[in-house]
């Protein structure tokens, strides 16, 4: 194809690496040098030579490669690709709240703003959440949870912790039912199921694993289960299928899809490579506040 290998030819003279989220569209997917979530993506780029990180994601995923990757050029291929679940909260939002309970230690989910995490005291991701509450904040009366409400209701289910929470909440997860996992278990009932901590309580619960985007792509390789029913946005499916030949995948719904994930294409790759469009910048003093809780959990999580 073409438009494949222009892009090839520019990320060679630009000395790029692309970067995919899971959730994108199969051709960027194919085409990335790395294919993960977020946070394993922005560590990943960080220990190449690259001097120019495209980061087919959403702006925040960005945000994290720039603040871990100072030094390179950070793309974005369409600015508007944005995430509703940290657009939910901003910088004044979370100092007010944490004005409120002066005593309270601040955890933010990887997706948030770089602004909002300079203001957290640590990160999490959906896969380290439970151990970040239970061994680096085990002492802590308070806990402030910012900005997703089940990922944080899915750590309280597992630790009985209570925390201070946002009424955050990733869309896409949230449209996908309990009715819908029911129908998909009733059409394939040797089908197990998979469900991100990003779902509510009641779909989380019909779930044979809840798992984040990589435990996904771990359990199914390791699972004797040859049919997998799939509870996330279904952008993953694709690298599921090609991980996995000889197994099936149901996705929970024809609509657990991020409209802002799919707003990347391998046009608009070519264009950010070949305009070096869209520089993504994080103020240096938000950055070095916000690497600082990253920091943090990446040392904790070794």
């Amino acid at each position: 194809m073409q438009l494949v290998k222009e892009i090839e030819k520019l990320k060679k003279e630009r000395n790029a690496v692309i970067l995919a989220h899971n959730y994108q569209i199969p051709e960027v997917q194919d085409i990335a040098d790395f294919v993960g979530d977020s946070l394993g993506l922005s560590i990943a780029a960080a220990g190449t030579d690259a001097d120019v990180i495209v980061f087919c994601g959403v702006y925040f995923m960005a945000e994290t490669a720039k603040i871990l990757s100072p030094k390179k050029t950070v793309l974005i291929p369409d600015l508007k690709a944005g995430c509703p679940m940290a657009d939910m909260i901003n910088a004044g939002q979370l100092r007010t709240l944490k004005a409120k309970h002066p005593q309270a230690k601040v955890l933010c989910y990887v997706n948030t703003t770089a602004e909002v995490k300079a203001e957290c005291d640590l990160c999490c991701t959906s896969a380290n959440a439970i151990r970040m509450v239970t061994e680096v904040l085990k002492d802590e009366r308070e806990i402030i949870f910012v900005p997703d409400q089940y990922l944080a209701d899915y750590v309280t289910e597992r630790t009985g912790r209570d925390f201070i929470l946002w009424q955050g909440y990733c869309p896409t997860h949230a449209k996908i039912l309990p009715e819908q996992i029911l129908e998909q278990k009733r059409l394939h009932p040797a089908a197990r199921v998979i469900a991100h901590p990003e779902c509510t309580r009641p779909v989380r619960h019909l779930a044979d694993q809840v798992l984040s985007t990589e435990g996904m792509c771990r359990y199914v390789k390791e699972s004797g289960s040859d049919e997998i029913i799939v509870a996330t946005e279904l952008g993953i499916i694709h690298r599921l299928e090609k991980e996995n030949p000889g197994k099936t995948f149901y996705p929970v719904s024809a609509q657990a899809l991020c409209p802002n994930m799919k707003r990347i294409n391998l046009e608009k790759v070519l264009w950010s490579l070949d305009d070096m469009e869209y520089p993504v910048e994080v103020p240096e003093d938000i950055a070095r506040q916000a690497r600082r809780s990253i920091e943090k959990m990446l040392n904790y999580s070794d």
